[in-house]
C-alpha cells in the first residue's frame, strides 16, 4: 500500500463519517494543508507516526485499510467504560448514545461526559460517534455537532478539540 492509496481511502473514510478535512486535521494534529495534500496524493512522504495516527483516528488500522475490525468493536461500550472510570455509577453505553445523539446528557452523567471528552483518546471518541450515527440513523455530521454543543456546554478542557 502507497501513500496515494492511504490517501483515498482517508478521504473516503473521513467523508464516511462526516468530519471535514479541518476536524480531520485537528483530531490528528496534522495541518488542513497536509490533510488535504494527503487526501490529493500530492505529498512524497508523510511519516509512519503520523500515517498511523490518521488510521488510527479513522479506524483505518489494517494492513489493507478498511474498517471490518473496527466495525466489530463495540465503540459506545468502550467509550461509556472510559467515562466511568472514576464513577461509582456507571454510564451506560445506551445512555452515552442518548447524549450524543440528542447533544443532551442528564446532569448526573455530566461529570462522565466531560471526563470522556477531556480524557479518552480520540478514536474511541470517533468510535462512539459512528456507532452513534449508525444506530441512531443520524448522518454523523450531527452527531458531531452534538458532541462540539456538548463539550462547549460542559465547559470540556479539549472543546476546542471538538468544536
Amino acid at each position: 500500500m502507497n501513500l496515494v492509496d492511504i490517501g483515498h481511502a482517508v478521504r473516503a473514510r473521513r467523508a464516511e463519517l462526516g468530519l471535514s478535512q479541518a476536524q480531520l486535521a485537528h483530531l490528528t494534529g496534522l495541518s488542513r494543508q497536509t490533510l488535504v495534500g494527503l487526501e490529493n496524493g500530492a505529498l512524497s512522504d508523510l511519516g509512519v507516526n503520523r500515517v498511523g495516527q490518521v488510521m488510527a483516528v479513522l479506524g483505518l488500522d489494517s494492513p489493507t485499510p478498511d474498517t471490518q475490525a473496527r466495525r466489530k468493536k463495540r465503540g459506545l461500550w468502550m467509550a461509556a467504560k472510559t467515562a466511568s472510570v472514576s464513577y461509582a455509577r456507571e454510564l451506560a453505553p445506551e445512555a452515552l448514545e442518548q447524549a450524543l445523539a440528542s447533544g443532551d446528557v442528564p446532569p448526573s452523567f455530566a461529570p462522565h461526559l466531560t471526563h470522556l471528552l477531556d480524557e479518552a483518546p480520540v478514536p474511541i471518541v470517533v468510535m462512539a460517534v459512528e456507532e452513534t450515527a449508525s444506530r441512531s440513523r443520524l448522518p454523523p455530521r450531527q452527531v458531531w455537532r452534538n458532541v462540539a454543543k456538548l463539550a462547549e456546554s460542559l465547559s470540556a478542557h479539549r472543546r476546542a478539540l471538538w468544536a
